[in-house]
């Protein structure tokens, strides 16, 4: 395995994040209000659908996770092999069509009488970008509070991070395509080059000028705070666009958490439990588990707005998505702790 030091601990800015993503909607929905033409203006900062203001933003937001990925940790994966196939199983086999599924049950059949055809449609997409886009640096926050092992929780958000550049895209337009939904594909394809391969070539690029694992820790500790910024600034300036609907139907946002909460919750059952079957070490059960129940929603809010528009309930629904992630993941890293006696505290070929 490379040089790579332990992530921080999860601080006390992070673990408020709902708190504070609670209050830039509230920020967000003000400034609408008071102000729509300052929103208005930055709605119309567009270069071939991609929102040059929020495009920053989310730069601010992915660059400091890409640093983490380490691409020399791969070669460790031979030795342990079943924690990874866990996790790549549920990401990309189970996980995007679950959510997909979930979003048609409920958006087109359960909450049907209560919601407009065309704005099911956006709350599709949204919940099929979020579930298309697996957990990436927060992964390491909940292997660190799992006592996880960090060099494999590395490894698994490096692969991760490899297929997701070549298959984020086609899995995203298969599953838009069989709810119906358009799929501009030049956009799409600029997207992921945008906001994934982009900023993890840079972070490659990062990694080998800096050297060592130290030097890169302390860099990452540094910019940690860029991506909460540039997630919390997002928030505020999409809720400020979607204030109107919001205020006139506040119901909306608990009927998208409904699907995502569903699919947290039995996304995490089938991976830990296949853990356990498969005798993994709860130091890499739990990450293995968390990784695939965790979005990466920084990736799903930015293609949801370049494919719908800043004001699109795609964009919305990636946001709720924010709003329940972390109290939902902080209750499963408690789940995970009581239950690590039931986990082999050893092993080999895991």
């Amino acid at each position: 395995m490379s040089d790579t030091a332990a992530p921080a601990p999860m601080g006390r800015f992070e673990r408020l994040l709902t708190l504070w993503v609670a209050l830039a909607m509230a920020l967000g929905i003000a400034v609408g209000a008071v102000a729509p033409g300052a929103v208005a203006a930055i709605a119309s900062a567009e270069i071939a659908s991609i929102n040059l203001v929020v495009a920053v933003l989310i730069w601010a937001m992915v660059y400091p996770m890409m640093v983490s990925v380490d691409l020399g940790s791969v070669a460790g994966v031979a030795r342990q092999p079943k924690g990874l196939l866990v996790t790549l199983a549920v990401n990309w086999l189970i996980k995007p069509f679950t959510m997909a599924f979930l979003a048609v049950l409920f958006f087109e059949h359960i909450f049907a009488p209560w919601i407009a055809p065309e704005d099911a449609a956006q709350y599709i997409a949204g919940l099929i970008l979020l579930g298309a886009a697996p957990c990436t640096a927060m992964v390491f926050v909940w292997s660190q509070l799992t006592r996880g092992d960090a060099t494999y929780t590395l490894v698994q958000v490096s692969v991760n991070d490899l297929i997701m550049v070549v298959a984020f895209a086609p899995i995203v337009a298969l599953l838009l395509g069989v709810t119906e939904i358009s799929v501009p594909w030049s956009t799409l394809v600029l997207a992921t080059l945008l906001y994934v391969v982009l900023p993890l070539l840079a972070g490659l690029l990062t990694r080998r000028a800096l050297g060592t694992g130290e030097a890169i820790s302390d860099f990452t500790a540094r910019i940690k705070p860029l991506s909460m910024i540039g997630l919390i600034a997002t928030v505020a300036i999409l809720f400020g666009l979607q204030g109107e609907t919001i205020l006139s139907r506040p119901a909306v946002i608990a009927l998208i958490a409904v699907p995502i909460l569903i699919q947290s919750y039995g996304i995490f059952a089938l991976a830990y439990g296949a853990a356990w079957l498969l005798r993994v070490p709860h130091r890499v059960a739990a990450p293995c588990a968390m990784i695939g129940t965790s979005n990466f929603f920084e990736l799903a809010i930015a293609v949801a707005i370049s494919l719908f528009g800043l004001n699109s309930g795609a964009a919305l629904a990636t946001v709720v998505g924010v709003l329940v992630e972390v109290p939902v993941m902080l209750s499963l890293v408690a789940f995970a702790n009581r239950t690590r006696a039931r986990f082999p505290d050893t092993g080999h070929g895991d």
